[in-house]
């Protein structure tokens, strides 16, 4: 809330002066209750380029005075403020404004407000001329609060209110002449703001937003191993094999293409198929154990190809309206360069040597943790920053970010502060499965998006509950999640048992109820066998072996993958995360939400059980759609082209998962 200090606070003994400057100082008013606020101001509020920003706040003060008040906002590099007038919300003292930010970086924004006392005087003396009261007295009264509110405002608009003031005290005008002077919208709005500086109140935080691009917000991902893209069998592939297949994946609607380490893995250590201890002659490791003696991170795995291949792939791939994002894993394998010439950035142990990754009784012998709070920290939190400069100066403005939960959360603030200052589109992604605070405060500190718990949520119940916790009004200010529905380390039951309809659900789910969701090459395919009962790790992991896969073998979901991603272009409903609200349905295997945006309403029903048809009853809520309760409605399904006439609150639905998983409704809104 706005600053107080309190009379009691006041020495008694202290001089007159003294005191009437103290009490000078005090508020005029109250604000607080200043939104969007995150945590008091600690971290900012997130928005994308071309979004507003609403402001709202409780302003009040003692006494019948008219209040007025505005919020200053300006864009990042600082330079002059904006400002926008605050609106009124009588009932619970609640103004608002809003603002739209057009550039990339840091905005801040701040209220101000003061007593009204031109404004007051003004509905005062409307009142008393409705009450036929002699006002000649009065408009002395308000000539002088001109005069008064001159002497702070620019020498124009002073002179200006000068005028007025001249002419409303003018006993020798017409009486109609001076009133419609004193009452003019121009006068009023030039006599907006406090009479004097000491009027002003302004709340004691300037509050931020950051502002990126909309790929933060909206996206489809696909995740894909470079070296698994040749379509010679046993052959590594090249960052030319996956131009190849860009395409293809621009044709399917894809926004991302994320790219696993492209580094140069190391041979120590060096992971076996299937995450065996041991590699056999032949083997290429895990793409995480990062450096060998042909270098670290900031060098491409020679068999993927060379810098300027990589260099041509990032050009090609922007031809096609795709980005490519790249994995930021900092560790490095034992062969690393840093291993060697800066050993002091690493976990050492009692006899000396450099501690190895663990998660017992799970061990890493082929990936060495970095110490970032070791003594040489300065350095090491350096050459991370140069790392991601690098590869920001080769085209790359997206970054999925490996465990950033395993590192501290102050060198993350620091690390994104710094790359965002010199480039400002790049979009962090955070890989984080941890506890809900700490993936929140990932967020807080920086990270454009998350993942999260989507991939084990799947029940009913279970996606209620995590999606209303997640498009919270407090929520949306600041996390937005990136519903991946597999990735090469999970391979949920749900996938493993349900076959092909299951993928089509989780799909539907995945690119319906979050703007961002993507998946790991395979799922298209239906790739569902796992390493073994009870684990979610694949048979013959991609991340220690080339697979290479018939794209278009039968059984494939691509159909539904370009139609979804269509669908999602076409429709700003599923562009937005906070407008998600969920409809009661007669049977609990089938759920069904709404989706808003101006001029578009979406009903998404999905069958959540992949083995089985089941039939029931949706509740429609009428009142959102502006729709009588006898009235008669059209929605079209976007996912068969297909047009429904429904009627009431309860409407019927039938979905058997071997022909159609889900309906996306549209309402047909008569012109």
């Amino acid at each position: 809330m706005a600053h107080l200090v309190g009379v009691g606070h006041l020495n008694p003994g202290i001089s007159t002066t003294a005191m009437s400057n103290a009490v000078a100082a005090l508020p005029r008013l109250v604000i607080e209750r200043v939104t969007p606020d995150l945590d008091a101001g600690r971290y900012p509020v997130k928005r994308v380029l071309g979004e507003t920003v609403r402001v709202e706040a409780d302003i009040y003060k003692d006494g019948h005075d008219e209040i007025a008040g505005h919020v200053k906002f300006r864009g990042p590099g600082g330079g002059q403020w904006q400002r926008i007038k605050l609106n009124y919300q009588f009932d619970p003292d609640r103004w608002h404004a809003q603002f739209r930010v057009d550039r990339l970086g840091l905005w801040e924004f701040v209220v101000e407000a003061w007593p009204d006392r031109y404004g007051s005087w003004v509905r005062d003396l409307r009142k008393r001329l409705g009450a036929s009261q002699d006002v000649a007295t009065v408009l002395l009264d308000g000539a002088a609060l001109l005069d008064q509110a001159a002497r702070h405002r620019a020498p124009d608009i002073a002179a200006r209110l000068r005028a007025a003031s001249r002419r409303i005290a003018d006993t020798s005008a017409k009486m109609d002449e001076r009133l419609a002077t004193a009452q003019s919208e121009d006068i009023l709005a030039h006599a907006h703001g406090p009479l004097n500086p000491e009027e002003l109140t302004r709340y004691t935080r300037i509050l931020h937003v950051l502002v990126e691009r909309e790929i933060a917000l909206f996206g489809a991902w696909y995740e894909l191993f470079p070296r698994s893209q040749s379509k010679v069998p046993g052959r590594h592939g090249t960052f030319a094999d996956v131009e190849e297949r860009l395409p293809e994946l621009a044709a399917l609607g894809f926004d991302v293409i994320y790219l696993p380490p492209i580094h140069p893995i190391g041979m120590t250590h060096r992971k076996g198929r299937n995450n065996a201890r041991v590699a056999e002659p032949g083997d290429v490791g895990s793409p995480w154990a990062i450096g060998s003696h042909e270098g670290g991170h900031t060098t491409v795995h020679p068999e993927l190809g060379t810098l300027s291949d990589f260099d041509q792939l990032v050009r090609t791939a922007s031809d096609f309206g795709l980005e490519i994002a790249l994995d930021y894993a900092l560790q490095c394998s034992p062969d690393h360069p840093w291993c060697k010439e800066h050993p002091e950035w690493f976990f050492i142990r009692a006899d000396g040597t450099i501690q190895y990754a663990e998660n017992p009784p799970k061990k890493y012998e082929d990936i060495y943790p970095l110490n970032f709070w070791c003594a040489d920290r300065e350095k090491l939190w350096a050459a991370c920053l140069e790392v991601m400069l690098f590869w920001c100066s080769h085209g790359v403005k997206i970054f999925r970010v490996d465990n950033p939960h395993t590192k501290p959360f102050a060198f993350w603030e620091w690390l994104l502060m710094q790359v965002r200052a010199r480039y400002p589109d790049v979009v962090f992604l955070s890989e984080s499965f941890t506890r809900p605070n700490r993936m929140a405060g990932l967020s807080k500190h920086g990270f454009s998006q998350s993942y999260t718990y989507f991939t084990w949520k799947n029940a009913a119940w279970e996606i209620r509950d995590y999606l209303t916790e997640l498009t919270t009004e407090k929520t949306v200010q600041f996390f937005r999640p990136n519903f991946f529905a597999n990735t090469p380390d999970i391979l949920h039951a749900f996938l493993q048992s349900g076959g092909r309809p299951a993928f089509r659900i989780r799909l539907l789910l995945a690119a319906t109820l979050s703007p961002s969701y993507g998946i790991y090459s395979g799922f298209e395919l239906c790739e569902n066998r796992a390493l073994a009962a009870g684990s979610e790790e694949y048979l013959n992991s991609e991340k220690y072996e080339i697979r290479q896969r018939k794209w278009n073998q039968f059984g494939n979901i691509k159909h539904d993958i370009a139609r979804l991603n269509r669908i999602r272009r076409e429709n700003p409903a599923l562009g937005v995360l906070g407008n998600l609200r969920f409809l009661s349905t007669e049977y609990e295997q089938i759920i069904a939400y709404h989706k808003h945006a101006s001029g578009n309403d979406l009903i998404v029903i999905v069958n959540l059980d992949p083995q089985k048809m089941h039939e029931c009853m949706v509740h429609i809520p009428l009142e959102d759609f502006d729709l009588g309760e006898d009235q008669m409605f059209e929605v079209e399904d976007l996912l068969t082209a297909i047009r429904h006439t429904w009627r009431g609150r309860r409407n019927y639905v039938r979905l058997d998962p071997s022909e159609r998983v889900g309906h996306i409704l549209r309402l047909i809104r008569s012109r």
